[in-house]
């Protein structure tokens, strides 16, 4: 295959493209989804313990979740690039994507994005058949959501729904099937993930809507701070409510949930961002999730290890 200039391309700069397609060269999209999956892992083996003491996940529930979620990042970003192949040249910031650019073909996404989802289709072999079951569905959000862009203005609840999937998953490995906490836990994630996924598009605004690409940032217009506002209220919330039920009958009371107002002073400086509306303010406040990711991890680890150990 040849780029523009018409030289072939070095097996160097063909390693450099898949790694941008599947954006092993950003970290960040990785932990956004790595981070949460954990809580799930973390909140739903503590749950299986009684109520002062819980419980710890195993090292190879906590390994095989961390590996699914990044096999599963990467292999979202392979087909989300295919699904752009025609309009991310158009957009500034994604004009240097390895489709876009004619570094890799559409066989080539396609087909790292088969073998992405197989190796970690390969990880459910270690774990119940049930999670096998689930996971079906984690594999059609995740193929699905690049293309909702065309259809709807809501493909952030899709991308939401897509990565928290393996919310479910987990509880159903270590609890057998997901209860009413496993579903609050989803939905503040999915409040969380379309205020931050907003905060992407708010950078992107004026090119996707030159192009014709829809998101929730073009949805909400002026009142995205707004909502995205609300939206992190809401996972704020939601969490205190989780956390009460998991640690409030502990030894640590009501200290996880004061742990939040760190989070809140996050969100409150990401708004005062985006609320300028300029792009690469809208960016760099998305980018400061993974702050807020590793912050609830470390809460959330910190005080099952705590509770479980003490007991």
């Amino acid at each position: 295959m040849k780029i523009a200039n018409s030289r072939p391309i070095r097996l160097k700069d063909k390693v450099t493209a898949y790694m941008q397609l599947t954006r092993f060269d950003k970290p960040v999209g990785i932990e956004l989804l790595l981070w949460p999956t954990l809580w799930g892992v973390f909140l739903g083996s503590f749950g299986t313990g009684n109520a002062q003491s819980g419980a710890l996940p195993s090292l190879k529930i906590v390994v095989i979740f961390a590996l699914g979620a990044i096999l599963m990042r990467a292999a979202g970003c392979a087909i989300n690039d295919f699904a752009d192949r025609k309009v991310d040249g158009h957009v500034s910031r994604t004009k240097g994507r390895p489709l876009a650019d004619g570094r890799l073909s559409s066989k080539e996404a396609v087909g790292t994005f088969l073998i992405l989802s197989l190796i970690s289709a390969s990880l459910l072999l270690f774990l119940p058949l049930r999670v096998f079951y689930w996971s079906l569905g984690a594999v059609a959000l995740a193929f699905i959501y690049p293309f909702m862009k065309r259809y709807t203005h809501l493909p952030q609840v899709f991308l939401a729904a897509a990565f928290g999937w393996a919310i479910p998953m987990a509880y159903v490995a270590v609890q057998g099937a997901p209860d009413i906490w496993c579903w609050l836990l989803f939905i503040a994630y999915m409040c969380w993930t379309v205020a931050y996924d907003t905060q992407y598009a708010m950078a992107d605004r004026e090119d996707d809507l030159k192009i014709g690409v829809k998101s929730t940032a073009i949805l909400f217009g002026r009142y995205d701070v707004l909502i995205v506002s609300i939206l992190q209220t809401a996972f704020l919330g939601l969490m205190g409510v989780i956390l009460w039920h998991y640690f409030v009958a502990t030894t640590l009371g009501f200290i996880p949930l004061f742990a939040l107002g760190l989070v809140a002073m996050m969100f409150a400086k990401q708004n005062a961002a985006c609320a300028t509306r300029d792009p690469l303010a809208c960016f760099q406040a998305f980018l400061a999730n993974v702050w807020v990711g590793r912050y609830v991890f470390a809460v959330i680890a910190i005080s099952c290890a705590w509770v479980s150990l003490q007991g």
